[in-house]
């Protein structure tokens, strides 16, 4: 299979690219497999958290290219339609997702990487935005992901320059959050555990407004007015408030789907 599921810890998902030959490069039958359980995890409540990586200690080494010549312009645009799907969905998941950025990570697999929450690096860990090398435009929705990460100059250079980005630049400028002396996969389990814990409905109104910004500071202050009013009424702040008056950690339980 291209693309392996297990469950690692409560609570959490860990989706693998599975082609160790081709360093789990993403052809249609990965990015078919994902789409396939990424509607999976939205459907099923006990998936509160999800962990995005590769087998054999690498996360991807970007699209297939030998899977991109000599397409007509129907296939072309077929292909592009099908990465969107995915991204439309991993980008919406209204639930945490943490990408285990282990070895190399190039082209359509850092774009995966920027739809993700959290990423996570460790010390061999390597960047390359390869496109402008192969005589094409970032795809993947990086031209968008990439400048809210690490702002539009610092975008500009890692995307004209198409040199490899270290763990430790990558960590500096934004375009992973946390790296790791280990195991950078266990890391990013740990961590998805971490935030399965946060209450899904709060969190999946705070990820969607994050993703979408508006222009205007009257249309968001109406947007936080809608998200609160339900999350007041909600069951996740009564456990939280009860949390609180008793000096205990909150025991989130409701998912998402009962207070988005």
């Amino acid at each position: 299979m291209a693309v392996l599921l297990d469950h690692p810890a409560p609570g959490v998902w860990r989706l693998m690219i599975n082609r160790p030959g081709k360093r789990n490069a993403i052809n249609h039958e990965v990015r078919q497999g994902l789409i396939d359980h990424l509607l999976a995890a939205r459907g099923e409540k006990t998936c509160r958290a999800l962990v995005l990586g590769g087998v054999g200690g690498m996360f991807s080494a970007g699209g297939d290219i030998a899977s991109m010549v000599d397409l007509s312009e129907a296939d072309a645009r077929s292909r592009m339609r099908h990465i969107h799907q995915f991204c439309h969905l991993l980008e919406g998941l209204p639930l945490p997702v943490v990408a285990a950025a282990e070895g190399f990570c190039a082209g359509a697999g850092v774009g995966m990487a920027l739809l993700t929450d959290v990423i996570v690096a460790g010390p061999t860990s390597k960047f390359l935005f390869p496109f402008m090398r192969l005589g094409l435009a970032p795809d993947w929705g990086t031209l968008r992901t990439l400048p809210a990460r690490v702002g539009l100059a610092t975008a500009r250079r890692m995307l004209l320059h198409g040199q490899v980005i270290n763990a430790e630049h990558a960590l500096a400028s934004g375009l992973v959050d946390e790296l790791v002396t280990d195991d950078v996969m266990a890391a990013a389990v740990c961590r998805a555990q971490q935030l399965a814990t946060l209450p899904q409905a709060a969190f999946a109104r705070m990820k969607h407004r994050l993703n979408h910004p508006v222009t205007h500071f009257a249309d968001e202050l109406q947007r936080e007015e809608d998200d609160q009013t339900m999350l007041l009424l909600g069951a996740d702040f009564r456990e939280g408030f009860a949390a609180f008056n008793e000096r205990r950690e909150p025991n989130f339980t409701t998912p998402w789907e009962q207070g988005s």
